[in-house]
Order: C-alpha cells, then structure tokens, then sequence
C-alpha cells in the first residue's frame, strides 16, 4: 500500500488482484469503516461479493451512523457528522456509491449538488442571556500570547505530545476565548483530552481555520447520517452479493504471532444466542473493528432519563478488544482509552417538536425558516453560558424521509453531563428527555411560564448517554492503537476510530473510511494508491492565510513587540522589499 496525490490515479481503475477471486473476508463490525472495506473489496479488490461476510452484533448495519425511528420512544441520532472538501477517501469512495434518490447520480454528485446549490454558513454561532446572540463576531478573541500557544502546539514534535493532555499545553490565555469556543464544541475536545491530537487535528484542518467561526468549512449531508449514508452503502454492497450476519457478536479473534509472521486463526462468535466459531486460513481475510466510541450507550425517553452503564459490557467492542489486545503486544492498549467514562462520555438527546410553537423561537435565533428544507442554524449554536455546555442543531428538515409536515427533529448535546442544570436543578444525566428538552427552551429563551408544557407537550425528546463516545481522545502515545495493518501481519487488519493511521485525524467520517481503505489495499496488494492525508499543513498559503485568520486579520507587524523586536523585524520586511516573498507575504494580508 503507497500513498499518492493528484489526479493520475484519482480516477484509474486498479488491475484484479492475484488471487482475488480465491479469497474470504470476515468483516467485524458494520460501522462506516467496516462498510467501506466491504465496498473497497468489491470495487477494487474485486473479491466476490458472496464471499464478504459482515458479522454485526446489532440486528441493524452503520454503527456509531445511526438515524433511526423507534416506535416506543420516537426518532434518535446519536450524533451527527460533518464533512469538509478534503475528505479524499470518502469522495473516492462515494464517487461508485449509487444515490438512492437521484436517478443516475453517485452519492458523490448528489452530496457535492446539493452543497453548491445550499452552501452551509451560520449566521448564529453562540447565544447567552436565554436566547440572546453572544455576538461573537465570527473573531476567534486571541491574544498574542494565546495565538503563540497554539502556533508552539503546531510545530512541537509528536514525541513531545505523547500522553499530555491540552491543559498541560495552553492555559486560560486559550481556554477562555472565542476559539476554544469554537474549538471544544465543534469537535467535542475537553481540557484533559489529548495534547497530541489536538495538534494533530490543528494540522489536518488548517486550510478551514477561517471557516471555523460561521461554518462555512463544514457540508452536511441531505438526510440524517443514516439514511444519507449507511444505507446508500448497504445496497451498494447487496447489489454485489456481499452477506450480512445480523445478530452475530464476535467475542474473539485468536492469532497465532511469531517473531516472523501473526496470522488470524479463528473467529469466535456469538449467533442468535448460540457460540459459534469460524476457522481461518491464510488465504482468509479478517477485518476488526476494536473498540468503539458508542459502546454503552443507552437510551432514555420522554418520561425516563437514559442509564450510565459505566463498566464495559462482556463480549462488547472494548471486551473483543482486549482479549485480542491480551495475544500480542502491537493489537494496542485499549485501557489508555476506556480506564475511566467520567473523562469520554457527553450526552446527546433528539427532540422532535410536534408544531410551529418552539420552531417559532428557533427561527428567532437561527435566523432561517426552520421548514425551508433547506440549511437552518448552518452547524451547532453554542449556549456560552451553559452549565453543561449545551450546543444544538437543525440540520435541513426533514432530517428523516418519514417526518410529519409539522416535525422538526433537533439535535442536542452536552459535554458535562455530570454538572446541575440552569433551569432543571439536576445533572444532565439524571434528566428524562422532557427535562433536557425544558432546560434547552430556557436557554432559548422561552418564558419560564411556557416551558414546562411546551417540553412535556408539544416536544418529543429522547436523551442518549455515551460513557465511550470521546474515548479515542484520551491522552496517548504510538502504540496504543494497532496499527492498521500490524507489522507481521498476513490476513487481518485493524478498523475505525481505534486503528492507527499516520496524519489523519480521528472522531471524523474521513478516518473510519481511510482506515478501510488502506487495510483492503494493504492486505490485497492492490496496485493504486491511496489518496494521501490533504496537504494542507505544507502549503504556504493556508499557513500564512490561517496565521492571519487566528488573529482575527491583525497583520504580523501589529503583534505587540518589544523594542528589539521591533527592530529586527524592520530589518527582514527590508530585505525582502520587492521580492516574491514580499508579495505572497501582502496578497496573504500578512503585511500591510
């Protein structure tokens, strides 16, 4: 497996592999990682599709990519996805996926369609005072001292990070600015989460740090993740035969390691209640998802809060992944991310309102007709002063093809589930969905009087504890995570969120299905590359144009600096009077 860029091989179709046709793939998990594998197997690996075997402990595909009606407690999303221009892989891959509603189109053209034609910006970025616009201006508020923190994180070696947290690199100069704003709510980072992968994330997204005020970075899909996602891939995949095993929980992987070689040997497996097994040979393929950031996760209902299971479950993503982990040193270390949900978990709840009563005081903050169908808040409204750091968001509505007219569906969460509410007098945690839901009208600014009754009668609203769902940001170093193909290995890779994967970042869409990618092209030799990780982080102009953006478009020379400072910098603008550096320095508004 090699990396490449361009458009050389963009579109080049890779010759069958040897051997293709002879082998058997076992895919652990059915989570956008293990669905792009089966779809790069098919499509260019060219593996028969009746030979690819999903084995899902769940009786429904798409993992963590979930978007589902129940009928006992009504619609759910866990969480939600954003996608930016630069996810290399995903649009490699979704250029074949045929789109479900557009005649003739790949998922591809009908998400970059719909993009264009309803370009996604927010024109509310944070509220405070129950409702009122923070007026954060779209600046970021940092000082130069903070602005220097973040520029030292960017250019300190990875080593250096190794199992520090954020806190032990920026202080309050960082933390108590708009960026962090921006920042902790956007990706959902905390304070003691890891150093290293903010820098990591810092680097990835670098050419999108002016767009991170008002969003118009991000793309959204047309429907909840779901249906505009997992179930596009899931025909795809059925259309080339490829079995599903629902109701089938892997507890176990058994390799045999030696100094020369690790082979997979056998799955053992769950099906319908009854233990299982199935032998491997080297010709045999084996896919693992470890771990698992919605491990865990429990659903509450209107009337009932959700449960905070804070063990891991027995036979469960993490459990697979120790006793895997137990066999041979380079599987990874998954206790560096599960030792402690009070550190990885946030809440999310789902409310569905039932008429134009609390769509009426969305719109006042939003600014947009919340029915329009098309962008609505543009990404996640931040309520500052939150004690448990609510954000919310209306993605275009219907968010579900099966929504009444009159519904919206509204996205809610919070990173400190464990602090008391503003308005409801209880943490997060312990709250039923009508609790979340009348702790968020506050923060809207509903009058206290209407509330109540509008949570309890004109809301449906379904709370969704995660003790696992940041888990991957712990702090960490090289190791903790398998690589996505181990050195040695002959017939397995690893996964998603927990496999290893140089320069990408983690917690995105673009991750899961990259990991995908590279352990089929690895394992099957194929002869394309794979795209490389954007390049942003080495392009001049997105580092001048992004140091610029940082400061809220303070030049270079308007940075307060000492005497001597001063002069020396007089000394090189001299020097590169009339040269290239010069007018890259002006055009990229560096210098005046």
């Amino acid at each position: 497996m090699y990396y490449s860029s361009g458009n050389y091989e963009a579109f080049a179709r890779p010759m069958k592999p040897e051997g293709a046709d002879h082998k058997s793939a076992y895919i652990i998990g059915s989570g956008l990682a293990a669905l792009a594998a089966a779809c790069f197997l098919v499509r260019d690996g060219q593996v028969p599709g009746k030979q690819v075997h999903i084995l899902e402990k769940d009786p429904i595909p798409g993992g963590a990519c979930d978007g589902y009606q129940y009928s006992d407690i009504g619609y759910v999303m866990r969480g939600g996805r954003e996608m930016d221009n630069h996810f290399e892989c995903m649009w490699d891959l979704f250029r074949s996926i045929p789109a479900l509603e557009t005649q003739g189109a790949s998922l591809l053209d009908e998400y970059y369609w719909l993009n264009k034609a309803d370009p996604n910006f927010s024109l509310c970025r944070a509220t405070v005072n129950q409702g009122q616009d923070a007026r954060t201006e779209n600046k970021f508020g940092l000082s130069d001292k903070a602005s220097t923190e973040i520029m030292t994180l960017f250019f300190t070696p990875n080593e250096e990070l190794y199992n520090k947290r954020i806190d032990e690199v920026f202080d309050n100069e960082v933390f108590d600015s708009n960026f962090w704003l921006y920042w902790r709510t956007m990706f959902a980072f905390e304070n003691w989460h890891s150093a290293l992968e903010m820098k990591l994330y810092l680097k990835r997204f670098i050419h999108h740090i002016g767009g991170l005020p008002d969003f118009t970075a991000l793309r959204f899909t047309r429907y909840n993740q779901y249906e505009s996602i997992i179930l596009p891939m899931v025909e795809y995949l059925k259309s080339f035969g490829v079995v599903f095993h629902y109701n089938t929980k892997v507890v176990n992987v058994l390799f045999d390691c030696t100094d020369k070689k690790k082979v997979a040997k056998k799955i053992e497996l769950i099906h319908n209640e009854e233990k299982d097994s199935i032998d491997l040979t080297e010709n045999d393929l084996v896919f693992i998802t470890n771990g698992g950031c919605v491990e865990n996760s429990s659903y509450g209902s209107q009337d009932e809060p959700a449960s905070f299971q804070k063990e891991i479950r027995s036979g469960g993503g993490w459990d697979m992944w120790r006793k895997i982990a137990a066999q041979d040193d380079s599987f990874g270390h998954p206790d560096k991310f599960c030792y402690d949900s009070e550190q990885s978990n946030w809440m999310s709840a789902t409310v569905t309102t039932l008429d134009h009563k609390i769509p009426a005081y969305i719109e006042k903050i939003c600014k947009r007709d919340p029915f329009s169908g098309k962008v609505v808040t543009g990404g996640i409204v931040t309520v500052r002063d939150s004690s448990w750091l609510l954000s919310w968001t209306v993605n275009r509505q219907p968010q579900f093809k099966s929504q009444k007219e009159n519904e919206l569906v509204v996205w809610v969460y919070g990173l400190f589930s464990d602090k008391e509410g503003d308005y409801i007098k209880k943490p997060m945690r312990d709250c039923s969905g009508k609790e979340i839901c009348a702790e968020w009208l506050y923060h809207m600014g509903v009058p206290i009087e209407e509330i109540d009754i509008l949570a309890s009668t004109h809301a449906k609203t379904v709370p969704c504890m995660m003790p696992y769902i940041t888990s991957f940001f712990m702090p960490r170093e090289k190791g903790d995570r398998p690589d996505v193909v181990p050195q040695g290995a002959v017939n397995f890779a690893f996964l998603g969120q927990f496999a290893e994967t140089p320069r990408d970042t983690i917690f995105t869409t673009e991750y899961s299905i990259r990991t995908g990618m590279e352990a089929v092209y690895s394992l099957l030799e194929i002869d394309r590359g794979v795209p490389e990780v954007w390049g942003s982080t080495y392009d001049i102009r997105d580092l001048l144009h992004a140091s610029v953006a940082l400061r809220d478009g303070a030049k270079i020379t308007d940075m307060e600096l000492s005497f001597v400072q001063k002069m020396a910098l007089k000394k090189v603008l001299q020097k590169i009077k009339g040269s290239d550096i010069e007018t890259i320095l002006r055009h990229y508004q560096v210098i005046d």
